[in-house]
């Protein structure tokens, strides 16, 4: 197959713009939302990292107070709604759907920048629970982005933990109507995409530059070539590609099977890594939430299974319903299969990593 050297010569172009003022290393996460007929909507995403995050789910009903963990001057809520989780080292929300059909996930984003958290500023709230603050309190994106417009909350980020690396993330949005939001800091100001055309996220460089080099992409056309590295903005633009190419009707599992699909195509094969960045490693596990129908399931990279927790289940109530945990193990090898709504066992609540 042969292309045309003006088109290498524009994404040269479009690559040098882009990477002008973002560092080039890339982090390997990604997330995408899948937009069907008659109102099917699911959201997917990978966790990649070079380490065991000790990642387990838990069941939160409503009603819990929450501070922000950021001391004396700390953001304070009371969570709204129940949300299934899934946790990191067990001291954040990386990954989670709320009973109302909220879709939170975080991702790794170097070029963060978050405002300073001084005496007398406005309250902080550490970024292990900025998606569970989320999930906590809003049944849509649109109420969700309206708030957060607002900032009424300094973000507040540590270094993660065991690691001398500081947390610095990006999140993403969506919920039932296919409404989608992606929330950056950059330079310490808030950057907020908000629509449904932003369906997919990844990692660097940052948002508005994935848009420019996924443009390049888009004119050659998936059919003819797709980057196939795992660099953010290759797996951004197979997964731009794939998640509109697939079928968009038809039964439900089908739809659903296809999206595995695709966030399996942009995921990275287990003992991959980078020993000075361990952001850029192997597929740790993978998420799908299916809208429609309130199911979250979970995928481990290192067990054949598949399984998933029906939201409608499970009770969420303040007054009946109990915060319980399900146990995945080192690397996430304990073994599942079905609907494991009914193995979660009660549990004490997990602290956020704070000040």
């Amino acid at each position: 197959m042969i292309f045309d050297i003006r088109s290498w010569r524009g994404l040269a172009v479009v690559c040098a713009a882009a990477l002008a003022s973002a560092p080039l290393p890339t982090q390997a996460c990604s997330r995408f939302v899948y937009l069907g007929d008659d109102g099917h909507v699911i959201t997917a995403r990978s966790m990649d990292w070079k380490y065991d995050i000790g990642t387990n789910l838990y069941i939160l009903p409503r009603g819990i107070a929450r501070s922000g963990e950021a001391g004396p001057n700390s953001f304070r809520w009371t969570a709204k709604y129940g949300s299934v989780v899934a946790t990191g080292y067990d001291v954040s929300t990386t990954d989670g759907a709320n009973e109302a059909g909220l879709v939170a996930n975080v991702l790794w984003l170097t070029e963060s920048e978050y405002p300073k958290f001084e005496k007398g500023s406005k309250p902080g709230l550490t970024i292990a629970a900025w998606a569970q603050y989320i999930l906590d309190s809003f049944p849509t994106v649109e109420a969700a982005v309206a708030e957060l417009r607002k900032e009424s909350f300094t973000i507040v980020t540590d270094n993660v933990p065991g690691q001398n690396k500081l947390t610095t993330l990006h999140l993403s949005l969506s919920d039932a109507t296919g409404d989608s939001a992606i929330i950056e800091y950059i330079d310490g100001k808030q950057v907020i995409h908000h629509g449904r055309q932003y369906q997919v996220m990844t990692n660097s460089p940052t948002y508005d530059q994935q848009l420019a080099l996924n443009a390049y992409w888009q004119s050659i056309g998936g059919t003819a070539v797709l980057p196939g590295t795992n660099r953010a903005a290759d797996r951004f633009a197979r997964a731009s590609f794939y998640v509109n190419a697939i079928p968009k009707a038809g039964d439900p599992n089908r739809m659903l099977a296809s999206v595995f699909g695709v966030i399996r195509n942009v995921s990275v094969p287990l003992g991959i890594s980078s020993p000075d960045q361990p952001e850029i490693s192997s597929t740790r596990w993978r998420t799908v939430f299916d809208h429609k129908r309130k199911l979250y399931f979970f995928e481990s990279a290192t067990t054949p299974n598949t399984f998933w927790v029906d939201l409608n289940k499970v009770d969420f109530t303040k007054e009946t319903g109990r915060i319980r945990r399900l146990d995945l193990g080192a690397d996430q090898a304990n073994v599942f299969s079905g609907d494991v709504a009914s193995k979660f066992i009660e549990a004490p609540a997990f602290r956020f990593q704070g000040i």
